[in-house]
């Protein structure tokens, strides 16, 4: 559905990688019957092209230190809605932010390092954004689905 646009050997190299992004140039190449060098040339057209962005570690903060994971659905005046896409993007306690449908709105994940650090970020970003219109906070209690990547 996604990779209709791809050759067959792309797709069968990107649906390896989301299964595995640490498999070799030859262990793809022996499950598809390709040479490493042909694995490693299809490998590096897709990145060039940016259909592969990034090869990553994924870490569960919670997990190593109790960390505090939330979301914050952001409306803001359509005049500043560009400073506050900028201060966001500044923040590092910030990990994604989405335009979402609606007039002027955020979607946006952060990760903290406990119950402190979220008042503090609260206080000194969030409230002090300029135009916001409205702020909702959810903080994640427990994961029960997260895919990573694209799903073919």
């Amino acid at each position: 559905m996604f990779l209709d646009r791809l050759e067959e050997t792309d797709q069968k190299i990107l649906k390896l990688l989301i299964e595995n992004a640490r498999y070799t140039y030859s262990e793809i190449g022996s499950r598809l019957g390709l040479s490493r060098v042909a694995v490693k040339n299809h490998v590096r057209e897709l990145e060039k092209r940016g259909i592969i962005e990034a090869y990553t570690t994924i870490l569960d903060p919670q997990k190593l230190s109790g960390a505090v994971s939330c979301f914050f659905e952001i409306e803001t005046k359509p005049e500043t809605f560009r400073e506050v896409v900028q201060i966001l993007s500044d923040a590092p306690e910030i990990t994604q932010i989405y335009q979402t449908t609606g007039n002027c709105r955020l979607h946006v994940h952060a990760v903290l390092s406990g119950q402190e650090e979220l008042d503090r970020f609260l206080s000194e970003v969030i409230n002090k954004l300029p135009g916001t219109v409205s702020v909702e906070t959810s903080v994640i209690l427990s994961r029960i689905k997260d895919v990573k990547g694209l799903r073919l």
